[in-house]
């Protein structure tokens, strides 16, 4: 099941012996300009090192977190055990910013489908990772955290939602959560109930977009913070049974971009297809994308998880198609060259050890010089690497 549903549905490790491993590549499909990077598990399986966001402040200082936690050096990735993340699924990081060597911090889910879900954000000093205090909720409020995004080492936002009793009844609203550089406090949107956000991303204080599904339509939701207060703005959605923006990057105040999925009226949650949607200072509009097995395939899927961008006409999205088959993923990723998208070949772990799951990219980071680092999921709950030089 996808982090989205399982979301949508709603062994603690504290320090670890840490593994490296040199970072080796193995090759390409020839047309491909992605290579996989050996990348250390500090679990084994049946436990999970999958990763689910990257964040870099250099090219020597690289962190992803997920089920686990790996840093680059510039030479290497070595895998760390991060406090209460126990690599089953109940326990998650989902977003991490990268701000300096000794300023890493991490947003995530602790408890998932268990009696006492609860949300966690993380902090590493340069030495060691540790639990950092978040806001303070009611007792029978539950926060979940999907999203981080830093503007300045003063300035961070998270989002996610939070389950909310109402007479008697649990009800999900829109959270975001703001770090000052001293502590974090939260504020929820009660104007969109059953909304869930999944991404933020911002390129100033009073200029961050966030977005994600208002599950009680199957329609996408996208916030804009604007310094003072954050406001609900109207965005497409062409799926007329489900829609939903799992990722988003902000390259400027009147150029951004929005990923994620819709399911066509008439079917039942599949096949999806890729959903693609720029913001261009005035509205959002959908911008054609292509799928994996075609646009018009009824059988094969494909889910976009998150955008990064170079420039304004070099932007990177992917995700997860089940071309090979329903419970067999292959990696996606498409490419905007300031005209079109279109696909792009990528490299899948080998060989399968599982039929049930395979290959999985769920967050991306830009270097400066445009190298492009992408992570998620291969076979056997491994942690996935790939990366691009100088795009």
């Amino acid at each position: 099941m996808s982090r989205f549903l399982l979301l949508v549905a709603a062994v603690a490790v504290t320090s670890s012996t840490p593994l490296a491993v040199h970072a080796q590549v193995t090759e390409a499909p020839p047309s491909s300009i992605f290579k996989l990077v050996e990348t250390p598990n500090i679990r084994q399986f049946p436990y999970h090192s999958d990763l689910y966001s990257v964040s870099a402040s250099s090219a020597t200082d690289i962190w992803a977190v997920g089920e686990s936690g790996v840093h680059f050096d510039g030479t290497k990735w070595t895998a760390f055990a991060m406090p209460r993340i126990a690599g089953d699924l109940t326990s998650e990081l989902v977003g991490v910013a990268d701000l300096a060597p000794n300023n890493v911090w991490a947003v995530g889910d602790i408890n998932v489908q268990e009696d006492n879900p609860n949300q966690i954000i993380e902090h590493y000093d340069g030495t060691a990772w540790s639990v950092a205090a978040g806001p303070t909720f009611q007792p029978s409020d539950v926060p979940f955290l999907d999203g981080l995004t830093a503007i300045s080492s003063s300035d961070m936002w998270a989002v996610g939602s939070i389950l909310v009793t109402i007479g008697g009844e649990p009800e999900a609203f829109p959270l975001f959560e703001n770090f000052d550089g001293t502590s974090w406090t939260f504020t929820t949107d009660e104007l969109n109930p059953n909304g869930f956000l999944f991404a933020v991303s911002g390129v100033a204080s009073n200029d961050v977009w966030s977005v994600g599904y208002l599950g009680a339509v199957g329609a996408t939701l996208t916030e804009h913070f604007d310094g003072s207060a954050w406001s609900a703005v109207p965005s497409p959605s062409p799926g007329g049974a489900e829609n939903a923006l799992l990722g988003v990057t902000e390259v400027a105040s009147n150029d951004a971009w929005a990923v994620g999925f819709y399911v066509a009226s008439g079917n039942q949650g599949r096949p999806q297809k890729t959903l693609v949607e720029h913001w261009d200072g005035t509205s959002w509009t959908v911008v054609p994308s292509p799928n994996l097995g075609g646009n018009n395939s009824q059988s094969v899927s494909n889910e976009l998880r998150g955008v990064i961008a170079v420039s304004a006409n070099d932007v990177w999205a992917f995700g997860d198609s089940d071309a090979f088959g329903p419970e067999q993923l292959t990696n996606l990723v498409i490419h905007w060259d300031g005209t079109k998208w279109s696909l792009v070949p990528t490299p899948s772990p080998n060989p399968r050890k599982l039929k049930e799951i395979d290959d999985v990219l769920a967050g991306g980071t830009v270097l400066a010089g445009g190298d492009l680092w992408l992570v998620g999921v291969g076979d056997g709950f491994d942690a996935m690497v790939l990366n691009a030089t100088g795009q």
